[in-house]
């Protein structure tokens, strides 16, 4: 994700999502959303829940032993910045998520269908559920109990769910598209995001649960449908392809979308307004959807255009583009952060409208997350200096090489500012929950990666991302796993060089820089 502020890049903020710091914002479980409020003869039981000690394990798959008694699975997968993130005891293999939209700003029938696999016997389990008028829960077709716990949906069906038996959860609710949360770093606004015509979607990094019942983390994900209904005079679009737009007999029109890969809860996109709906190919005939308010397909036009230039320079870099097609959402909104969703990146109508160089830098930064962030997904949120760094790393060296600040001269400023971003905001790999999209996950975090191509040469680094990229192509990996590769494929072992980068209260020193200085700490 990434963010641009006023102030401009040099001092700036750090973008968000291309949130390049701060400037742009940036499950197997399946849900259908239909547009009726209620589902005959399902009762949803809704009230709090007693908080008991349901610990968490370490993120990844339970394990639990055929024939074992029914349990209720975990409030989270234990990331210890996020331990409610996600959930434990299934896994989610499909959403289906439809909307039957009114009026910007007005509350309207939804429901979801999730479809998931047990992976232990349980007698109960949680989706992240945040706000949303609820009406009725059912598992596998049976009324269930459901209960709110803060940003939990406990869900009691109606017998035990055996280990390994694949089971459908559908939830009934109105969705409530005011629902917004805020942080204090480069995200800022997150959840539904309003515009003069409708809405875009900004979940990063644990939104999704404002807008549907989710397993909310960045490593689980499931390929997701999207039947969105709209007036006739407004478009929807969504992660993916569009698999059909019909119009109904009362005049409305029913659109759905197929995500055609799994995608991660934080990255769904699901936008309504007076779009339209700009067509090209990038590299090798992919296809490039631009989706724009009406007022702007001109005026945009100029940068939008150069996707197919981004795509080829980065192919060259990192491989192939990992997803079947691609588009730039051109947000009318009022936040200036643009945002990695899957197959369609936000970048803010500001950005398109203003200086070349600082629009190639969000647009590449949320095109290089599609890479790594969306294809290669984080395994926990302290991995997030994987995503963001490398956005920023890339976004930095394709600037520099298109009427940007030289790269090395931004790095040194970055390497100036090290300790006192440690200080401030931990180290690249050692981040707090309030400091996660802070200025340390972004150029300090690209500085890291700077940092191993002067290590290694630039030969043998290109050949540590594209086999950073290729091996874990739809996988989510983590920092040992990307130390252990860069070893593999440097043919050394450089552990014992990255770790005091990605570690600890003080900067290591620059290799060949040695007239590098780091700034000392102000408290």
């Amino acid at each position: 994700m990434e963010i641009t502020t006023a102030g401009g890049r040099d001092g700036e903020r750090p973008r968000r999502g291309s949130r390049r710091s701060p400037r742009s914002r940036r499950a197997i479980l399946a849900l259908t959303l239909t547009g009726a409020c209620g589902i005959a003869g399902a009762v949803a039981l809704i009230g709090t829940l007693p908080h008991e000690d349901r610990r968490s394990p370490a993120p990844g798959p339970s394990a639990v032993a055929p024939g074992e008694a029914p349990s209720p699975g975990a409030r989270g997968i234990g990331d210890p910045l996020k331990p409610l993130d996600g959930n434990g005891g299934y896994t989610v293999r499909h959403y289906t998520l439809d909307f039957d939209w009114r009026a910007p700003q007005t509350p309207f029938p939804a429901n979801a269908t999730i479809n998931a696999t047990a992976t232990q016997a349980l007698s109960r389990f949680d989706l992240d559920f945040a706000g949303n008028t609820l009406h009725s829960v059912t598992v596998d077709g049976a009324p269930a109990a459901a209960v709110r716990d803060g940003d939990e949906l406990v869900v009691t069906p109606a017998r035990p769910i055996p280990h390994g038996r694949a089971f459908t959860v559908r939830v009934a609710y109105t969705a409530d598209p005011t629902r917004q949360r805020h942080r204090d770093d480069a995200i800022q606004d997150y959840g539904w995001v309003p515009t003069p015509d409708g809405t875009v979607l900004y979940a990063q990094p644990d939104g999704a649960k404002m807008i549907f019942p989710a397993d909310d983390h960045p490593s689980l994900r499931a390929r997701v449908t999207f039947h969105v209904t709209t007036p006739p005079d407004l478009s929807a679009v969504a992660n993916g392809r569009l698999v059909e737009r019909v119009r109904q007999p009362d005049g409305r029109v029913r659109w759905t979308y197929d995500s055609e890969e799994a995608v991660a809860a934080q990255l769904v996109q699901m936008a309504i307004g007076k779009y339209t709906f700009v067509d090209s190919t990038g590299p090798r005939g992919l296809p490039v959807r631009d989706v724009v308010p009406g007022g702007l397909v001109t005026d945009t036009q100029a940068y939008r255009s150069l996707t197919s230039d981004h795509l080829d320079w980065l192919e060259q870099r990192l491989g192939p583009y990992p997803f079947h097609r691609y588009g730039v959402l051109v947000g009318d909104t009022d936040l200036p952060v643009a945002l990695e969703t899957q197959s369609l990146s936000v970048v803010p109508e500001a950005d398109l409208l203003g200086d070349r160089v600082d629009a190639e830098r969000d647009l590449v930064h949320e095109l290089t997350h599609h890479w790594t962030g969306d294809s290669v997904a984080i395994r926990r949120w302290s991995d997030l200096w994987l995503s963001e760094g490398h956005a920023r790393f890339y976004e930095r060296l394709y600037s520099a090489a298109h009427g940007g600040a030289d790269l090395e001269e931004a790095m040194r400023a970055a390497y100036a500012q090290h300790d006192q971003w440690r200080h401030d905001d931990g180290a690249p790999a050692e981040p707090t929950e309030p400091t996660l999209f802070r200025s340390m996950r972004y150029d300090g975090s690209a500085l890291v990666l700077y940092a191993l191509r002067e290590k290694v040469g630039a030969e043998t680094f290109e050949r540590i991302e594209k086999a950073w990229v290729t091996k874990y192509r739809g996988r989510a990996a983590g920092t040992r796993d990307f130390i252990a590769l860069a070893s593999e494929a440097a043919g050394r072992n450089l552990a014992a060089f990255l770790t005091p980068w990605l570690y600890g209260a003080h900067t290591p020193a620059m290799p060949g820089h040695p007239d590098w200085r780091v700034d000392p700490v102000q408290d």
